[in-house]
């Protein structure tokens, strides 16, 4: 294991993380932040953490100083990727702590200060595209004798964090220092979903058209979202989570707080489309839009997006959820949209929809959007393979003898050992949230429901299980005490660690995070 090489690799994401946090600045001020005073706690709350990134930063990088120009291995790059999303839910974490960013207020209306696994769990729901928050109040206080709870610059890269993690920390770093075989390793690393080798001398390109099209993809969201009368600061900070589908609002009501059906509209339609793998989204931009119509992928996508909209939206008209089909369609099928991308945006309470709706969101927990694109959770193509290999592998029961290779469209898949690959990565998730269902139930005390003013014995199970589906696939809201219109506030500091660690599995597919914790592979070869 090449350990210098790792520690010069994480000093540049060091420092990279606390170069971004210079955009979040400006928005201290009454001019961005559109406060009536300076936001002196969250200014100096950056300032610092920007300094100790810096210089952790060039520490890490003087440490690894005798590395540069080594070849970058594929245990180191997965070393480098998961080492630096644990360091980046550390660094991310730092503006909240230093500034004083307040979770409630106590019973003398001052606010309480995050903890720990409160800043972590923050920091690890904005990188992993999560949206699952702690957070009670993101409005500013129209008490002048009451502080705000969370400044508007560390509401600002509490939504920035987004932006990093959907573009990719790695595909940003090899964007802009290229690195040759190193950057393609990282790369191949880091992207969700079965991913297509890509040759070492286009790395840096293939990470540019990702970056061009993710900030562009951002930018035209803003423009639409501000000619739709939202403020820039709220445009900008969902554009980060719409086109991140990560979900942090800068209201409590999120996406209900606008009451427009065009917003909602245009969040919807970007939500689809970020969902969408990025390689044919630039052949789209390129002219070649029939690749995007002929992907196999695309088009489940869009049928399993499409079905579940249809059943939610009939089920709240038959149930009498909402009088007109109208109000049944907005809401319906922007949730439905919202979850299966895993955004996490809300313009209703589904926690108070009828069971087969409710049923619907879950389930759709662990679909998630297209391989190479920001969504979480498993991905639709492996859903397509993995029913394609049970038929394979039913047909061996009554013809053993006929030999049938795995196609994805009409092409035959080149990895012959794609198919158990699949089954086993299904096998894992499956295991780890149960075990992570488990642990949180043993964990979690009764009091955090009888505080909720809910019934342990009643809603301890789902609530439990629900919060690991939100967490582990990247959606954020789930179904009781952490639903759409409640938050992960409620639970104490084991639960919320477990639950931090969930959103870091399911951001890097498990690998990369599971092998940091084998002795193994840390041994010299």
């Amino acid at each position: 294991m090449n350990y210098q090489q790792i520690i010069r690799l994480l000093g540049n994401i060091t420092l990279i993380i606390g170069v971004s946090m210079t955009a979040s600045l400006p928005w201290a001020t009454p001019l961005f932040g559109e406060t009536n005073h300076f936001e002196s706690s969250g200014f100096w709350g950056l300032v610092g953490a920007m300094a100790i990134c810096v210089l952790l930063g060039l520490l890490l990088i003087y440490m690894g100083r005798s590395s540069r120009g080594q070849r970058l291995m594929r245990r180191e790059a997965v070393a480098v990727v998961g080492l630096a999303w644990v360091l980046a839910t550390v660094l991310g974490a730092m503006p909240y702590w230093l500034s004083g960013t307040g979770t409630c207020y106590d019973q003398s209306g001052k606010p309480v200060a995050m903890d720990v696994f409160d800043g972590l769990f923050e920091s690890a729901s904005g990188f992993s595209g999560t949206g699952a928050t702690i957070l009670t109040n993101l409005e500013p206080s129209d008490d002048l004798n009451r502080e705000t709870l969370v400044p508007r610059c560390v509401l600002f890269w509490r939504s920035e964090t987004h932006f990093l993690g959907g573009l990719g920390i790695m595909v940003l770093f090899v964007a802009i220092l290229g690195l040759g075989t190193t950057g393609k390793t990282l790369m191949l690393t880091e992207m969700p979903g079965p991913a297509q080798e890509t040759d070492h001398a286009r790395s840096q390109r293939v990470a540019w058209n990702f970056a061009i099209i993710f900030i562009s993809l951002t930018l035209l969201a803003t423009i639409i979202l501000c000619f739709l009368r939202v403020s820039l600061f709220d445009s900008l900070c969902h554009a980060f989570g719409t086109i991140a589908t990560g979900g942090f609002s800068t209201h409590n009501n999120s996406v209900e707080y606008f009451n427009s059906p065009a917003v909602e509209t245009v969040i919807t339609i970007f939500m689809v489309i970020a969902c969408v793998n990025f390689a044919l989204l630039y052949s789209v931009v390129i002219l070649q839009p029939g690749r995007l119509f002929r992907d196999p992928e695309f088009r489940v996508y869009l049928a399993v997006m499409g079905v579940a909209s249809l059943v939610v939206v009939f089920s709240l008209l038959l149930t009498g959820i909402y009088d007109s089909t109208a109000q049944a369609a907005r809401h319906g099928v922007f949730q439905v949209v919202s979850i299966m991308t895993n955004t996490g945006f809300g313009t209703a309470d589904f926690n108070q929809w009828n069971s087969l709706s409710r049923a619907a969101l879950l389930l759709l927990m662990f679909v998630g959007g297209c391989s190479g694109s920001t969504s979480c959770s498993i991905k639709v193509i492996r859903y397509i393979l993995l029913f394609k290999t049970v038929g394979i592998e039913t047909e061996k029961v009554f013809h053993p003898s006929v030999v049938r290779p795995l196609r994805l469209g009409k092409k035959p898949v080149d990895d012959p050992t794609i198919g158990k690959q699949i089954i086993l990565y299904f096998a894992l998730i499956m295991l780890i949230f149960v075990l992570g269902w488990i642990l949180l139930i043993a964990v979690e005390p009764d009091s955090t429901w009888l505080e909720a003013g809910s019934q342990p014995q009643d809603h301890k199970l789902l609530d439990c299980a629900s919060a690991v589906s939100a967490t582990l696939n990247g959606v954020g809201p789930g179904l009781g005490i952490v639903g759409e219109s409640e938050n992960y506030s409620h639970f104490h500091g084991p639960g919320k660690f477990i639950l931090t660690w969930l959103m870091l599995l399911g951001r890097l597919e498990v690998f990369a995070l599971l092998a940091l914790l084998l002795p193994r592979f840390w041994r010299k070869v």
